[in-house]
């Protein structure tokens, strides 16, 4: 069991009425607290838990409806979603209870002083190199909008004004990272068909698909609730139509892909996770057509070409700079 929710269930008698668990794990929790339900952004995490528990587990950018007496917030990483996600329960429980829970090695003391706003804070343990802390929720904040939560930025790529929309927690808030960049400048001569955005973030990479390629389709997979929001919005400002896909790997993608092209997720919580980027190159050619193509984006330091030889076909370097390179390869 995850070593949060071991930090909860030492203080289970506070949670029996109905509760709602931000950000759950996909662990036993809702099995030990019965009342409870999930509110997951995550898609395989909210998948494993549908399968267990059947219809507890909402997958959404939004707070699930229905009335709570307490909820739980398991700290995401990103200040900026932390603090939304905050100011979003703690709209929904004048008088209530708010929990908030998290690593140490997570930023869980400097999160709880965010609670003061709210309340007169607590914290009721610490284990597991875990802190549990409550609020009665004193001063409820008005419910926070994501539209004034988005940051919205111009881009000039090839030629053309492209209005990208980025929601908190989605990577690269607010602006393009230089791995993207890079990849921008290497998406020519790619065959028709269906094309990829693995890990679409804020659309970035899939919206220049689109519009490069107007008479593709172009999917966009993200295992992120926000990512997939903001990819949504990027493509509606640009009145670009595209499918977005909730998944948390390649193996939720379709065969049959013409391309994929990706600047492929590494970070997982507070920890440095490898393993959708090396999932991605390691399947590719299972979701590929004949001669259809993997692009990809990843930091120079990573030995990713014999990995890609070894599953795919020959690796092209087909450019470098800003301690990134763009690889390409297809399918034998």
């Amino acid at each position: 069991m995850d070593p949060r929710s071991e930090v909860l269930l030492r203080q289970a008698e506070r949670f029996g009425g109905a509760l709602l668990l931000a950000g759950l794990p996909a662990d036993d929790l809702l099995g030990r607290l019965p009342r409870a339900r999930g509110w997951s952004w995550h898609a395989g995490e909210r998948a494993a838990l549908e399968a267990r528990f059947p219809g507890r587990a909402a997958f959404d950018v939004n707070m699930p409806d229905g009335e709570f007496d307490a909820a739980v917030l398991f700290l995401p990483k990103a200040r900026e979603l932390a603090e939304h996600l905050l100011q979003t329960l703690a709209a929904r429980l004048a008088g209530r209870m708010l929990y908030l829970v998290g690593e140490k090695r997570g930023g869980i003391e400097g999160a709880a002083r965010r609670l003061a706003t709210l309340g007169q804070p607590r914290k009721l343990d610490s284990a597991r190199h875990c802190q549990l802390w409550e609020v009665q929720v004193e001063c409820a904040p008005e419910a926070p909008s994501l539209d004034a939560q988005a940051r919205r930025f111009a881009l000039e790529v090839a030629g053309e004004r492209l209005e990208v929309v980025s929601l908190p927690g989605v990577f690269s808030h607010g602006r393009l990272d230089a791995g993207s960049a890079l990849l921008l400048e290497q998406l020519d001569g790619l065959r028709g068909g269906r094309l990829l955005d693995f890990g679409c973030g804020a659309g970035v990479l899939g919206a220049t698909l689109k519009r490069r390629y107007p008479d593709s389709e172009v999917l966009l997979l993200d295992v992120d609730a926000f990512a997939l929001e903001s990819s949504r919005r990027t493509f509606e400002a640009n009145g670009l139509q595209g499918t977005l896909i909730a998944g948390s790997g390649i193996e939720d993608a379709p065969d049959g892909l013409a391309a994929i092209v990706s600047n492929p997720p590494f970070h997982q919580g507070v920890r440095t996770d490898y393993r959708a980027s090396e999932g991605l190159i390691e399947q590719a050619a299972r979701h590929l057509a004949p001669g259809g193509e993997l692009r990809l984006v990843a930091n120079s330091f990573l030995r990713y070409p014999p990995l890609i030889e070894a599953h795919l076909g020959a690796c092209q370097t087909l450019a470098e700079g800003a301690g990134f390179r763009v690889y390409r390869a297809a399918r034998r």
